[in-house]
């Protein structure tokens, strides 16, 4: 797992490098054909999921091959979208847009043809799920749509023992359970928690146990 460790640094730049795959590898390598001009592509998976992470990575693999890209957030549609050629133009939580920001990227589909522009897009559910405009859900979901797998337990406590090792501390494994049972589920608040449960202990001069745990997670956590 000492890969891991790059996956684990909060300022290191968003790339398919440092997410943790999982089950979503056939998703990578579609990203990574997108990059290189294939169809459009819409993602689809819960907050903390790392659907931002990918857009990101996907906008930054394209400007570092050389095509223009950019990554626009569901606030910023409704002022247009760019219609600079060959652009790979990422667009991140569509549940979000107003009717002009609707209007906007379905203008932005009907153009990318000939434009020779790539869509990649993202937000919470499935295209049919979305509370958008019907003739724009229609498009989103004539692109190439994945969801983004979660990672599984197993992956997820051999990341807290990574990090646990890179931080010198002792994770007792009834902790990790523990945390796994009744944390958050998506990765960057199991390592917030972890860094603060180390943390308090260096603080408190204690060592880490599910008492300590309670202690800084939420009030009335079960036993």
């Amino acid at each position: 797992m000492k890969q891991l460790l790059l996956d684990l640094a909060g300022d290191a730049p968003l790339s398919f490098d440092n997410f943790i795959a999982g089950d979503n590898a056939e998703l990578l390598r579609a990203l990574e054909e997108c990059v290189r001009g294939a169809g459009h592509l819409y993602l689809w998976g819960a907050p903390g999921s790392g659907r931002s992470h990918l857009l990101a990575a996907t906008t930054a693999k394209a400007i570092e091959a050389g095509r223009p890209a950019d990554r626009v957030e569901s606030a910023q549609v409704s002022a247009g979208l760019p219609e600079t050629p060959g652009m790979l133009l990422a667009v991140d939580d569509v549940q979000h847009l107003d009717e002009i920001g609707q209007i906007a990227l379905f203008n932005a589909f009907n153009r990318a043809g000939p434009l020779h522009q790539t869509l990649v897009i993202a937000g919470p559910a499935a295209p049919r799920e979305l509370a958008l405009r019907e003739d724009l859900r229609t498009r989103i979901g004539q692109c190439l749509v994945f969801e983004l797998r979660p990672l599984n337990d197993a992956i997820r406590a051999d990341i807290l023992a990574t990090l646990a090792e890179r931080r010198g501390m002792r994770l007792p494994e009834e902790v990790v359970k523990f945390l796994l049972r009744h944390g958050s589920r998506d990765l960057p608040n199991l390592v917030a928690t972890v860094e603060a449960l180390d943390t308090a202990s260096l603080e408190r001069k204690r060592p880490i146990t599910l008492a300590l745990l309670r202690e800084i997670m939420q009030p009335g956590l079960p036993a």
